[in-house]
């Protein structure tokens, strides 16, 4: 299945995961499915709002996991490993919207959570990201003082 998520097909790909969302059922759906498929919206909104929306959703989402259900899904993370990618998602939610004190909580929230990821692809993106983003926030701040 083609999912024109990373080739720019951003509408595209939200009408495909908006199908997907109602076959799950939404967000009454198994959470594993919730989170992954929100935190995937979230990835293809041209709104911050919305991306922000679907960010909460799949964070509350992975708050209803359990390792055991991970693992039977074959996801190679436990629970803790989500949470860095979802805060730091939500972080940057925050500075787009100007929201520079949340974007520190979520990504205080994601570094506190990295002990979680690996030292292979996934878990360097991920610290890749929140360095980055700590260093535009760290911008944020000097500009303003």
């Amino acid at each position: 299945m083609e999912l024109h998520h990373g080739r720019g097909q951003r509408e595209a790909a939200r009408d495909l995961f908006a199908r997907i969302w109602e076959e799950i059922g939404g967000e009454r759906g198994d959470p594993l499915h919730v989170c992954v498929l929100a935190h995937s919206m979230a990835d293809v909104q041209d709104d911050v709002h919305q991306e922000l929306l679907w960010d909460q959703r799949a964070l509350a989402a992975a708050d209803l996991l359990t390792d055991e259900r991970v693992a039977q899904a074959g996801v190679p993370l436990s629970v803790a490993g989500l949470y860095p990618s979802l805060h730091l998602n939500l972080a940057e939610c925050y500075r787009k919207l100007g929201d520079l004190d949340r974007a520190r909580e979520h990504l205080q929230r994601a570094r506190a959570g990295i002990g979680a990821l690996g030292d292979d692809g996934y878990g360097q993106l991920i610290k890749g990201g929140l360095d980055r983003l700590a260093q535009q926030l760290a911008a944020s701040r000097k500009a303003t003082s």
